[in-house]
């Protein structure tokens, strides 16, 4: 047997144990009812006005925090390139040096900062300045989002834009291109795979968390990913549940094809 096979087997029992086989779990509680007959119901419980409403947010933050993510994380990445470090792994050991800590605590951190008694407030309180009601609102989730989501939009921006060659951006610029020219029209296009990639990872859990609506948003603002945790361990339905997860699953899938799709047509552009 091929020694690359045998080598591949670990990988294959943990992708069926955690991955294929929970999948499956997912499919069938989401296809059947209690009795076990098939049923579409568990599907259709995402028209439910409450149901709808958390979607419909999820989507709008998400979105939200997608594209500040990208305002911030792009000039970022761009000034990194342009410094040019010596030791590339020193600057990703920055940015990675953050998610070290619990996901759990960072978040936390922030609703120490946003809450009413919290540190911007007090700070505001010893100028003398109207406090900020921020903490159990949307915005408040768009700050965790945003804070805990810009590393992954950072990095593959950054790992792109090592790969561009120096002289194609120095022929630009000899050929009477200045700055922002050489910026639309050489670097954004060939950057763009790392932009699609960020985006994608920023996009798809900020559309399914749940941990940072919970503390941030308390039992004020309810996301879908609230609304299918409460399903499984609140009302203990999984059929539920799992229909409403497939549901998000569809709006995730639908969205890398668009920007799959929309990755490919811009690099075949920016090739000729």
């Amino acid at each position: 047997m091929n020694s690359k096979l045998k080598l591949s087997f670990p990988y294959i029992i943990w992708m069926a144990v955690f991955i294929i086989i929970p999948l499956l779990m997912i499919i069938y509680y989401g296809f059947s009812s209690e009795d076990g007959g098939i049923t579409f119901t568990n599907l259709i419980m995402i028209a439910d006005p409450v149901n709808r409403k958390a979607l419909w947010l999820s989507l709008r933050l998400s979105v939200i925090s997608t594209v500040l993510c990208l305002v911030l994380a792009y000039p970022v990445a761009l000034i990194l390139h342009n410094m040019k470090f010596k030791s590339n792994s020193f600057i990703v050991m920055i940015f990675i040096l953050p998610m070290w800590m619990n996901f759990l605590l960072r978040t936390l951190a922030w609703q120490n900062i946003l809450e009413k008694t919290g540190i911007i407030n007090s700070f505001l309180g010893l100028l003398h300045l109207p406090q900020l009601n921020i903490i159990n609102t949307p915005s408040a989730i768009i700050f965790g989002m945003v804070y805990n989501f810009l590393p992954f939009m950072i990095l593959p921006i950054y790992n792109v834009m090592l790969k561009i060659n120096d002289d194609i951006i120095n022929a630009a610029r000899d050929l009477g291109a200045n700055s922002i020219q050489t910026l639309i029209k050489i670097i954004l296009p060939l950057s763009l795979p790392g932009v699609i990639s960020g985006i994608t990872m920023v996009f798809v859990p900020s559309l399914t968390t749940f941990v940072i609506s919970d503390i941030l948003g308390g039992s004020k603002v309810v996301l879908i990913g609230n609304v299918i945790e409460q399903q499984f361990k609140t009302m203990n339905n999984w059929h539920t549940g799992s229909g409403l997860s497939l549901v998000l699953m569809v709006f995730i899938l639908i969205s890398m094809a668009v920007l799959a799709k929309y990755d490919k047509e811009e690099v075949g552009k920016s090739v000729w």
